[in-house]
């Protein structure tokens, strides 16, 4: 791991582990990425639809419990889940600068 926070580090590393899981678990759904930043906060918001998708059951890897322990190591929020109309959300928010209880929390 980095030994300094890197938002658009982290930022792309979670955009990549939602684009895989929606590959693996919506194979054919179409998929929208937004991302917004201002002076203090990077947020993501990673969707997709279930329109034309084939859906693949749960292969019991790691990787939303290791998007929460990014967030939760630097001090962003993350919500993952079901769509009301269908389809699967990720919403994140990062500090574009690691807190320093953040930083205490990685030593």
């Amino acid at each position: 791991m980095p030994s300094r926070y890197r938002p658009l580090d982290l930022a792309y590393r979670i955009i990549q582990e939602a684009l895989t899981n929606c590959r693996k678990h919506a194979g054919g759904a179409s998929t929208a990425i937004v991302i917004r930043y201002d002076r203090d906060w990077v947020d993501l918001q990673i969707e997709n639809d279930t329109s034309g998708a084939s859906v693949s059951p749960d292969d019991g890897g790691h990787g939303l419990i290791g998007m929460r322990e990014r967030f939760y190591l630097y001090g962003g929020s993350l919500e993952v889940g079901p769509r009301a109309d269908g389809g699967f959300v990720v919403r994140a928010r990062l500090p574009r600068a690691a807190s320093q209880s953040a930083l205490v929390r990685r030593a």
